[in-house]
């Protein structure tokens, strides 16, 4: 199991990450607020401002002060092998 530092010490599993998404749209506020209203919303912003939405497999809605391209940069390094694997079969084509 990979995890990866959304902010503040807080961890993710990186196999339940499906997406990591910039707060500014209003269907991505939507969201936000259906989650916290049916209780699926995790704020681990520790009360700044929301940069970052991350939507998991099991239903859940992550709220992160960290920019999606600092999440995104960490996933990255945190499985480079994945990504290795995934540029070999794109080189073969």
């Amino acid at each position: 199991m990979q995890l990866v530092n959304i902010g503040f010490g807080n961890l993710l599993n990186t196999a339940r990450i499906l997406s990591v998404l910039h707060p500014d749209s209003q269907p991505v506020k939507r969201m936000a607020q259906e989650a916290k209203a049916s209780g699926t919303l995790i704020d681990a912003s520790h009360g700044r401002r929301t940069r970052a939405v991350l939507l998991l497999d099991s239903g859940h809605t992550v709220l992160s002060y960290l920019q999606p391209e600092t999440i995104a940069n960490r996933l990255h390094r945190e499985n480079p092998a994945e990504h290795e694997a995934e540029e070999d079969s794109h080189a073969d084509e």
